[in-house]
């Protein structure tokens, strides 16, 4: 079983940026697409972005569309979530997660993803 675990979290300004890094332990982690969902107090967990096994291709949620960009560097078992022009609404704890059925790439439910870190805490000020 993959294990994750995401890192880079902390307080922020708003209009500022934050990287946040998602670890994999086990040789199959470059087999799996990898998503980002963020879920704050009260709130139901929400989607943020995906990645594919390769990491040629990517979706966002609308809501951070163009301001998120994920990447991942397979050889280091690593992916990342590039966040810029940060807003109050992004505070949250961000889990990444693996997509355990591939043939749902493209789906923004939690219900196909899998194997979730414990979170970091991304908090943007006002």
């Amino acid at each position: 079983q993959v294990q994750l675990r995401e890192s880079g979290g902390g307080l922020v300004q708003a209009g500022g940026s934050l990287r946040l890094s998602c670890a994999a332990s086990g040789p199959i982690f470059s087999s799996y697409a990898i998503g980002w969902f963020r879920q704050a107090p009260g709130m139901e967990r929400e989607f943020v972005a995906a990645i594919s096994w390769s990491g040629a291709n990517t979706y966002y949620a609308d809501s951070v569309e163009g301001r998120f960009t994920m990447s991942r560097d397979n050889g280091k078992n690593t992916v990342d979530l590039q966040m810029s022009s940060l807003k109050p609404e992004d505070t949250a704890v961000y889990h990444c997660a693996v997509l355990q059925t591939p043939t749902y790439w493209g789906t923004k439910s939690s219900t196909y993803f899998g194997s979730w870190g414990q979170g970091t805490q991304v908090t943007v000020s006002s």
